[in-house]
């Protein structure tokens, strides 16, 4: 059983899904919101979690910022005392938002990179997710990212470049079905069906590896084979 006080900043979708995996585990997590009702709403769906005030934040031993990236650093500011004789180790989350610029603002102040790779939906509903980070976690938070999922070592700048072509490959994709579907004459329900149902599920079963004839020989013509 982890030993560590751990606390979560921010209550939004990666956040709920995280918290939606450790509550198997029962690992007790306490849960800051600058808005009181907010944290006291979102810890009672989760049993293994409680609500943080602003000076409990620094009596923890790990501080996870599941925040946007913008809202990172200025939550940090708002809360770091330099003359504090200890603080929390933090795990930044932020996606765009580069570790080196936290340490390099705060450098009395021992920070990790702990970015999700994928979407946030997908981590909810399946669990079984990837974390990168740049150096080997502490022992007692590797176990915590280990109850969500894989840890692989690798840059953010690789992490970055991962998500920004996936998600312009994925959004070409869908302008291309609209263009293509409306080409055709087809109707709106019938795009927004090939995008919603069709066009995911393919992509599933083709990572998975378990797509019908049909799809097979779709593949074959692709790729050009015989």
């Amino acid at each position: 059983m982890l030993q560590l006080k751990v606390g979560l900043v921010g209550i939004g979708k990666l956040g709920t899904a995280m918290m939606k995996h450790w509550i198997k585990t029962n690992i007790k997590i306490g849960i800051y919101h600058p808005n009181v009702e907010k944290a006291q709403c979102f810890a009672e769906k989760f049993p293994n979690s409680y609500c943080l005030t602003e000076s409990a934040l620094r009596q923890l031993d790990v501080l996870i910022l599941a925040l946007p990236a913008v809202s990172v650093i200025p939550f940090v500011s708002s809360i770091y005392e330099p003359n504090s004789p200890s603080h929390p180790l933090l795990i930044n989350m932020a996606t765009a938002l580069d570790t080196k610029k936290i340490k390099g603002k705060f450098p009395a102040l021992t920070v990790f990179g702990v970015k999700y790779m994928g979407h946030s939906k997908d981590l909810m509903e399946q669990g079984n997710g990837l974390f990168i980070t740049e150096a080997p976690l502490p022992k007692d938070i590797e176990e915590l990212y280990r109850e969500l999922g894989e840890i692989k070592i690798d840059t953010e700048q690789a992490l970055s470049e991962v998500n920004k072509l996936a998600t312009y490959l994925a959004i070409k994709a869908a302008i291309d079905i609209e263009r293509e579907f409306a080409k055709r004459g087809f109707p709106p329900e019938y795009v927004k069906r090939a995008l919603t149902s069709l066009a995911p599920e393919v992509i599933r079963g083709y990572c998975e590896g378990n797509l019908g004839h049909f799809a097979q020989e779709i593949v074959k013509e692709i790729k050009g084979e015989d």
